[in-house]
């Protein structure tokens, strides 16, 4: 965990509704994040982890209710003005630009900013991000489609940091990626909050390890917050661990 959790509310959500025509995906749902955290969302497939990352970052418009970022309602704001104001989401399913070389990718992640960044800053950037993903560097100019499953994924987190986000939603990262290799991607995004005082809300199929590396985190049922608590609270909450655990924690 890291050392200090500031206590400011870097998003608030409150009561926010939304719904597929007749369905509903998010009832009355209220969580926060404070800066700094890295907060899970637990929840079986279809409870409503996704639709909840998408209906923050504006590719869905809530029914209604509330969504405070930075002391500012973003919940009627587009997709790309969330962006602007250093809100990423990563989708699952890794979503990097294929028939571009990593480097391509990377630079296209500082598209927001690139006006008011001198290329040589960008370059530098780039750089530290080498340190954290040194299989990136050693595949700079190889086309995006062409990596690893686990390979895309990391530039599609490495991408995202381009963008200098305040706040990271990461969605499924570790999908359809061996064990060995969930482990690194998680440690990484562990590592990227440290250095780089990111705050991430993470949905993550694997329960156990997204627990490992959390602050706190939301159990979500049918569009509801169920239960909520520090991830240790929730290692040892015997319901959690019947759920989504199985005999992975003893």
């Amino acid at each position: 965990m890291i050392k200090r959790i500031d206590r400011e509310k870097i998003l608030d959500i409150k009561n926010l509704h939304f719904s597929y025509g007749p369905i509903k995906a998010l009832d009355n749902l209220s969580l926060h994040v404070h800066k700094g955290e890295i907060v899970a969302l637990l929840g079986a497939n279809g409870a409503g982890k996704t639709t909840l990352l998408q209906t923050i970052s504006g590719l869905n418009s809530a029914d209604s209710g509330e969504i405070i970022f930075k002391d500012e309602s973003i919940t009627k704001l587009s997709a790309e003005k969330i962006v602007q104001r250093h809100l990423i989401h990563v989708p699952e399913h890794r979503q990097v630009f294929s028939t571009m070389s990593v480097l391509d990718n990377l630079h296209l992640g500082a598209y927001h900013h690139y006006q008011k960044t001198k290329k040589k800053n960008v370059v530098q950037e780039i750089e530290k991000l080498f340190e954290i993903f040194p299989i990136l560097e050693e595949r700079k100019d190889q086309l995006a489609g062409t990596l690893s499953g686990g390979q895309q994924q990391m530039l599609a987190i490495a991408r995202a940091i381009m963008s200098k986000p305040d706040l990271l939603l990461l969605d499924e990262p570790s999908l359809g990626l061996a064990p060995i290799v969930v482990k690194e991607v998680l440690e990484l995004v562990k590592n990227l909050r440290d250095q780089y005082n990111t705050t991430v809300l993470l949905i993550e199929q694997n329960v156990f390890a997204s627990l490992k590396i959390s602050d706190r985190a939301y159990v979500i049922q049918h569009g509801e917050i169920v239960k909520e608590g520090s991830a240790q609270e929730l290692l040892r909450d015997e319901n959690v661990k019947e759920a989504f655990l199985g005999h992975a924690v003893g």
